[in-house]
């Protein structure tokens, strides 16, 4: 089970061929890497089907490869325009997932020189057109683990601040921790050739234009978001997992989060973030051992109101009426007022 969706395994992959699966997508939730929250979102599980159903399709007429079939109709994938009703099941090629070993100085990343197709890059791409308020890029600022000029700027940033150009960053997958990398760094773990990181690279800005556009008609501001990769049997580079969604990016309105972003501000004013935030600089692996309280609840009125987020964002995101709920606009205001932002 994974933090906010299941995966069922209807053929395994082999290092000859691709499987095939089906993402089970649940109103579970997680931040700050915790994993399941004690709060489910009614209909978020749906709404992050749709919309990564949504930009899949998108994509694949752009002639970008990914591991979608299909969304899950009568037990058989079918697109988006040939359902009726919301889909909380998506249809994927599976490839194989190879796990780093651990070590004492961290991990053993040397199965990728040898491996060549069908399996997980394990990599993840995060871009960032604008660097908002609670951007890990401030705390590695402050922390010296980045320098301005590392992201194309001459001065330390303001919160909030826009880009003239998106920057990609890279960070590592299936560690117990996301940790950030150079690219160097990436393409030796990942054994990636030039062209390939060249490549990557060339499809996430693609991705991010693409989003920008379909999110700007609402109003929205597309700050940034996440992509993942895998090669296929012919070591082909393709998209998987999910991405456009509010859970893989962070869209905003006039300074307010249409993503789970809103949940973080919440739980950052909880001494558990604190205790998160302490136990992670004293283990970076063990961390979660360290923590001896639990997250609270969300209150009741921000619960709706993430509820709401993330059903009218698909509404208006896909042009369908998926879901019984106001305006995005007005559910906005609403956040606002609950955050005191």
């Amino acid at each position: 089970m994974g933090s906010v969706k299941d995966l069922v395994v209807l053929e395994k992959p082999t290092p000859e061929r691709s499987g095939r699966g089906r993402f089970i997508f649940s109103d579970r939730y997680s931040v700050f890497d915790w994993g399941e929250m004690p709060d489910h979102i009614a209909q978020k599980g749906q709404a992050l089907c749709l919309l990564g159903a949504y930009f899949f399709e998108k994509l694949e007429k752009l002639g970008v490869p990914t591991h979608y079939y299909g969304l899950v109709a009568n037990d058989h994938p079918a697109k988006l325009d040939e359902i009726g009703q919301p889909a909380g099941v998506m249809e994927v090629k599976l490839v194989r997932v190879l796990e780093p070993t651990p070590t004492a100085g961290g991990y053993d990343y040397s199965l990728y020189q040898t491996e060549k197709a069908n399996f997980l890059i394990p990599l993840e791409v995060i871009y960032r057109n604008s660097l908002p308020p609670g951007s890990s890029v401030f705390k590695r600022l402050r922390e010296g683990k980045l320098k301005p000029s590392d992201i194309g700027l001459d001065h330390f940033p303001e919160p909030g601040e826009k880009l003239a150009q998106p920057i990609l960053d890279v960070s590592t997958k299936l560690e117990a921790t996301d940790r950030y990398l150079s690219w160097e760094e990436a393409q030796q773990i990942a054994g990636l050739s030039d062209k390939e990181v060249e490549r990557i690279q060339e499809t996430v800005l693609l991705v991010n234009r693409l989003i920008t556009e379909e999110v700007e008609r609402l109003g929205l501001s597309h700050e940034d978001g996440k992509v993942e990769f895998a090669f296929d049997e012919e070591r082909n580079l393709m998209l998987v997992d999910v991405l456009g969604t509010p859970d893989e990016c962070r869209f905003t309105f006039d300074g307010i989060p249409v993503s789970k972003e809103a949940a973080r501000i919440y739980y950052r004013r909880t001494p558990w973030f604190k205790e998160v935030e302490a136990a992670k600089k004293q283990d970076a692996q063990r961390w979660k051992e360290l923590v001896k309280s639990s997250p609270p609840p969300l209150s009741p009125k921000m619960k709706k109101l993430v509820e709401g987020l993330y059903q009218a964002c698909c509404n208006e995101i896909t042009g369908r009426e998926w879901f019984s709920v106001p305006p995005l606009r007005q559910i906005i205001t609403e956040l606002r007022q609950e955050l005191e932002l």
